[in-house]
């Protein structure tokens, strides 16, 4: 009975310092952090690699084939890797529709090579580095931001020496939009308060479950020396 309270107290707790921290900056600032820390806005390279995001149609899979087609539309000598486990049995996977999507935005299909066998992170950085054999060609990683800098620090343990990121941000939208126009400014006061309420406050606390996850993920590269 004592550690059932014991674990309640503690379960409570976080409970309120995140509700409490999704009302301020932080969530979003180590969110930010995760995606640019190890990057350079010098975005050239000899290779794009787009990291697989699960299914598609898919949210982060759609976000990570929209930058890799601005990407590869600005440099049009890099060659790109799609790096998504497949399964062999199966007549079209999203391995395959991935790439799909990416010739519709214009991608040439011989530009593109497969990289299927990797389950996770470290093994595709294993086997894309057995697909690369210079170990100095330039390396561009498309992926989520939370996701960017295991994947940055995973490569370079792979032996690359010069890796860089794209973090696939989504753009804000623009809340004044849903506030009636020429509302009053008490009016206006109050439905700037329940947008915070409605839609800020819940993306702050889902950041800081997208942060927690990736930390204990980071936590376990550093431990079995993937990173």
């Amino acid at each position: 009975m004592l550690i059932l309270k014991r674990t309640t107290v503690v379960a409570g707790s976080i409970a309120l310092l995140m509700f409490a921290l999704s009302f301020t900056d932080l969530p979003w600032y180590a969110y930010y952090h995760l995606g640019t820390s190890q990057i350079s806005r010098n975005i050239e390279a000899d290779y794009i690699i787009v990291m697989g995001a699960g299914a598609v149609p898919g949210h982060h899979a759609l976000l990570r084939c929209w930058y890799a087609a601005k990407a590869t539309a600005q440099l049009p000598e890099a060659q790109l890797i799609v790096a998504l486990p497949a399964d062999s049995n199966t007549t079209e996977t999203d391995h395959d529709r991935m790439i799909e999507e990416l010739v519709l935005r214009g991608i040439a299909p011989e530009r593109i090579i497969s990289e299927k066998k990797g389950r996770n992170t470290f093994t595709q950085a294993t086997n894309i580095r057995k697909i690369i054999t210079n170990p100095d060609s330039r390396l561009l990683l498309i992926t989520s931001p939370e996701h960017m800098y295991r994947s940055i620090k995973t490569f370079r343990k792979a032996g690359f020496s010069h890796v860089n990121g794209l973090p696939t941000f989504e753009a804000a939208f623009d809340n004044a939009l849903l506030i009636e126009p020429g509302s009053k400014k008490k009016d206006r006061k109050l439905s700037e308060q329940n947008l915070d309420l409605r839609y800020n406050m819940w993306s702050y606390l889902q950041y800081q479950i997208i942060v927690l996850r990736e930390y204990a993920a980071i936590a376990w590269y550093v431990l079995t020396g993937k990173m």
